[in-house]
């Protein structure tokens, strides 16, 4: 398990910034966001922009991804560095609390 955090902190450490094409990869990951979460899709898309201006690499602390999920929640839910494990751990999350009670980031 070291030895992953160690990896990830590496990857983490020499990670391009986004550039130009980051718009088309927000405009997917929106895509992916609203297919994975169907009917509350655009609220989806909407906490996902307040929380890490979708991108799937974006970091706080503990805080990792689309949702800024936190490691409790990444460990129960799952996580990956790509738009469509993120949103589906999301996504578990979210119906398990009944809504967008864990996240700082609501739906207006």
């Amino acid at each position: 398990m070291r030895v992953l955090a160690a990896i990830l902190l590496a990857l983490l450490a020499f990670a391009v910034p986004a550039t130009a094409s980051s718009q088309e990869s927000t405009s997917y990951n929106a895509q992916v966001i609203r297919h994975v979460f169907g009917r509350n899709g655009a609220d989806a898309v909407r906490v996902a922009w307040c929380e890490s201006r979708l991108h799937v690499w974006s970091t706080n602390g503990q805080y990792w991804g689309l949702f800024q999920m936190g490691s409790f929640a990444r460990q129960k839910y799952g996580h990956a560095w790509n738009a469509w494990a993120e949103s589906r751990a999301a996504y578990r999350y979210f119906k398990d609390a009944g809504g967008w009670g864990p996240w700082s980031c609501r739906p207006q």
